[in-house]
């Protein structure tokens, strides 16, 4: 397990009531803002919100304000899709040139609400005025004369505005007086750290999906082959979908049915997020132990005829859940869109899922008594096993992990 960082400072509107929170970077273990680049740094601000804890668990009903690199502006279809809680923030020294502001034009058009961070009023930014809904200027950067000017200027757009940087009582008040809408900085409010434990992914299988998403025949099985094989890429997958970019109406049964939902655009998109991340790889006798149980749960579900052999399978890959995330399984399957008969079947094995695993699990223990399956045969029982076994081995080894 590895720790994330982020740090959240509250925006506040005239009556001291947060609207809200501008989520940054920090780096591992320090209070610390320098990433090697703008685009690392926002794909782990993404991540972290978005796939580890979860939109609404770092900013609650609140508005998230996200910095952007150039990277980002210029290759949008990496960020989520457009949410009325999501804010991005461009900073007004990364749109210099005729292709950034067509692609902060693009970003618009898609329905993202935009700021304009550390503007710099002149005619010449005109046409990123007609883009922008916020306009947040900075107190220690411009005079105030300067700003006063400024806001005179900006109130003829339309747009919001807000004052950032504000160290005390009286340019708190001073702002107000001055037709500011939002207000920020450390007078009101200290970006406070947000850290958790985020399961390792194995960078090499991210790839590999990324390479079959970019493929122009790759296909549903493929996916679903590529994210079933990966405990983690899986789970990482449905929190994806639980955040609240996507609100579900119907709970997830399997890795295709999540793939499907998403479309596969949305999963190119989450792809990209874990891969610019650059995480680290997981423990590989745990992926084996993972790959094992899912497809011998599948295959006895399909030998027996008993329910969807996808759900089986997501029972299985799911049941080390609780090592890898390093925390209670039901605490963890809170977090997950699954249906009740996956969910029932973890933690109590009840239901023909759950007594797949069970059966898995004996099998593993060599305990023979509990080694039974819907009047399967324990020569069928042992011969799926070996299956497994023997599929597991394949699968990581087609995946290049190095145990």
């Amino acid at each position: 397990m590895h720790r994330y960082y982020l740090a959240r400072q509250a925006i506040f509107d005239g009556d001291i009531k947060v609207v809200g929170y501008e989520l940054l970077y920090r780096a591992i273990g320090t209070d610390s803002t320098q990433a090697h680049d703008r685009d690392q740094a926002t794909s782990q601000v993404l991540l972290n919100t978005l796939i580890e804890l979860g939109l609404a668990r770092i900013v609650g009903d609140h508005r998230a304000f996200i910095n952007l690199g150039r990277s980002f502006i210029l290759n949008h279809q990496l960020l989520p899709p457009p949410s009325d809680q999501i804010i991005l923030e461009v900073r007004e020294s990364t749109v210099g040139d005729e292709e950034t502001v067509t692609a902060v034009r693009a970003l618009k058009e898609r329905g993202y609400t935009l700021a304009l961070d550390d503007f710099v009023y002149d005619e010449e930014r005109r046409l990123l005025l007609d883009l922008a809904d916020i306009v947040k200027l900075d107190l220690r950067s411009l005079p105030r004369e300067t700003i006063e000017q400024h806001v005179a200027a900006l109130k003829q757009h339309h747009v919001l505005l807000a004052a950032e940087k504000i160290e005390t009582m009286d340019e708190f008040d001073w702002c107000k007086q001055s037709g500011f809408d939002y207000f920020q900085g450390f007078f009101l409010d200290r970006p406070r750290i947000i850290s958790g434990k985020r399961a390792p992914v194995n960078r090499l299988n991210c790839l590999r999906l990324m390479t079959r998403l970019h493929d122009p025949n790759c296909t549903v099985d493929d996916l679903e082959k590529v994210i079933g094989q990966d405990v983690t890429l899986s789970y990482k997958l449905l929190q994806y979908i639980n955040s609240a970019a996507f609100p579900t109406t119907r709970a997830i049964e399997s890795i295709r049915h999540a793939i499907v939902y998403l479309g596969e655009d949305e999963v190119r998109r989450w792809a990209s997020m874990l891969a610019l991340a650059n995480l680290d790889d997981k423990p590989g006798e745990l992926l084996m132990t993972s790959l094992t149980r899912s497809k011998m749960c599948e295959l006895l579900a399909e030998n027996a005829g008993t329910g969807n052999r996808r759900s089986a399978f997501v029972v299985g890959l799911f049941s080390t859940l609780d090592a890898i995330m390093d925390s209670k399984l039901e605490e963890v399957l809170k977090t997950l869109p699954l249906t009740n008969e996956i969910v029932d079947a973890l933690p109590a094995h009840s239901g023909p899922y759950g007594e797949a695993l069970s059966c898995t699990l004996a099998y593993e223990h060599a305990d023979w008594d509990r080694v039974k399956y819907n009047g399967l045969p324990r020569e069928t029982i042992s011969e799926l096993y070996i299956q497994s076994i023997e599929w597991s081995e394949v699968a990581i080894h087609q995946l290049g992990d190095r145990r």
